[in-house]
């Protein structure tokens, strides 16, 4: 808790002005993210809608269906996850408190951030490189029970998804399932995903 919340997680993700972010701490050279880790540049990437974007009234409609007027938590920062990932917390923060949200941004020793936080604290950083297809990054960070789960999400369609689409040999068929597994991703998943570098 409160992560566990769906609703939470919404308004999370609404309370994120991610084109400043893109604009100040990647100097432009990045995309927004939308909370789908499968880039367009993928085979099979797609879109998913609704776009998130910074919106205080969606961020307090979330809040309000998690049965809460405020939220306070706590988030786990170090530059070892990228650099500028402190700075793009403290932005956050900022956007985040217009939405009655409010990040205490803990600043953590770089050494041992993979050590330490990462995957033992509930609200952090990290970034992955670009996977050359869907099922290798779903399944390294996403399926239930991989060891790099990082929200710990599991999905019962999306790993259902997840062994079908390997075997399916219909390209039409395999598109589909992809994009039903990265808008589940999209509505449900815990994680955000701030950006893809250019």
């Amino acid at each position: 808790p409160p992560f566990d919340n769906n609703d939470v997680r919404l308004a999370l993700k609404w309370a994120m002005d991610r084109e400043e972010i893109v604009k100040k701490i990647f100097l432009g050279h990045a995309t927004a993210g939308n909370d789908n880790p499968i880039s367009t540049a993928v085979k099979f990437g797609i879109n998913p809608e609704p776009v998130y974007r910074f919106d205080p009234d969606k961020a307090r409609f979330h809040l309000k269906q998690a049965g809460l007027s405020s939220l306070k938590v706590e988030m786990n920062l170090s530059d070892a996850a990228f650099n500028g990932c402190v700075d793009a917390g403290v932005l956050y923060q900022a956007s985040a408190a217009k939405c009655g949200i409010e990040i205490n941004v803990v600043k953590e020793a770089a050494d041992s951030y993979w050590d330490v936080v990462w995957l033992k604290k509930p609200f952090s950083a990290s970034y992955w490189s670009g996977r050359p297809t869907c099922d290798w990054m779903f399944t390294t960070t996403y399926a239930a029970g991989a060891a790099w789960n990082e929200t710990r999400w599991a999905n019962p369609r999306f790993n259902e998804l997840l062994v079908a689409a390997r075997a399916e040999t219909d390209e039409a068929k395999r598109a589909g399932m992809y994009a039903e597994m990265q808008q589940l991703c999209h509505d449900d998943c815990g994680q955000i995903v701030l950006v893809f570098n250019n």
